[in-house]
């Protein structure tokens, strides 16, 4: 009797033992997942008020969550009295084969991130990146998606966009048409001066401030060549560079000033027999 009283003792002590961590345990898993939930909510509702793409934005919420949910799993499994550490270790190693396996698709990861971070573009602007041309369509978690200016899709690795020089050419309200023109050594310095700022001055879309320059920049070999420099604001900056190369050119020949080209001169000599 005495060994059954003490048998039940010790079934009773380790079930209020066990059972406490169980319920310990479960708590643990359960405030944890809301915690992890609540986190990952909070990711994805900041990155959503920063205007990032909807794909990285899910992307994230999900790995956060999963990050975090794998912490509370190690700690609750830890509380029951489960050696954690070979799990943390086969956990460990199974991340590293993965990140060695995705070097690449990790590093394209990285890159987005970064893009989002801090912005050098956003989706609607006119860029050059990666040595082409285009508006971005989308910023995804390891590419970036490009329309060229002949309607096509261009997919870009993200990693290849933040390893190169990004030129943004939607990123400022105003841009500067750099025109370069030229005239005959034969034509009127000042005559071509004034008539090149009074096309600009006839245009709407040239801006006055800062004012738009005309100056003579070089003597060139066949010509005398003119910096011709309007600023626009940046959605008018293809119209006016080919609308204003067309006017100089009716204007010149207007007023009979000529835009010299290259020219060859060959002498035939006759060699005596």
């Amino acid at each position: 009797m005495g060994q059954m009283d003490s048998l039940m003792t010790t079934v009773t002590g380790w079930a209020t033992l066990y059972g406490v961590k169980i319920i310990v345990a479960i708590l643990i898993f359960v405030i944890g997942k809301w915690v992890a939930r609540k986190l990952s909510n909070a990711l994805i509702k900041v990155m959503t008020g920063r205007e990032v793409d909807e794909a990285l934005v899910r992307f994230a919420g999900s790995l956060s969550y999963t990050a975090l949910l794998v912490f509370v799993v190690i700690a609750a499994l830890g509380q029951v009295g489960i050696q954690t550490a070979s799990f943390v270790a086969i956990v460990g190693a199974a991340g590293l084969a993965v990140g060695l396996a995705m070097q690449g698709s990790l590093s394209n990861f990285a890159a987005g991130v970064l893009i989002i971070i801090f912005k050098p573009f956003r989706i609607g602007d006119f860029v050059e990146v990666a040595g082409t041309a285009g508006v971005v369509e989308s910023i995804m978690i390891f590419t970036t998606e490009l329309k060229t200016g002949d309607n096509k899709k261009v997919i870009i690795p993200n990693s290849s966009v933040l390893g190169g020089v990004i030129t943004n050419y939607s990123a400022n309200d105003t841009r500067r048409v750099d025109l370069v023109m030229g005239i005959s050594y034969d034509d009127d310095i000042d005559k071509a001066k004034r008539v090149l700022g009074e096309l600009m001055a006839a245009d709407e879309r040239i801006l006055q401030d800062p004012a738009p320059v005309v100056a003579l920049i070089a003597l060139a070999d066949s010509s005398v060549n003119f910096n011709v420099r309007p600023w626009v604001k940046t959605a008018d900056y293809w119209g006016v560079y080919c609308d204003l190369t067309e006017a100089i050119k009716k204007r010149f020949d207007q007023e009979g000033i000529s835009i010299p080209y290259p020219q060859r001169d060959v002498h035939v000599h006759q060699v005596a027999s």
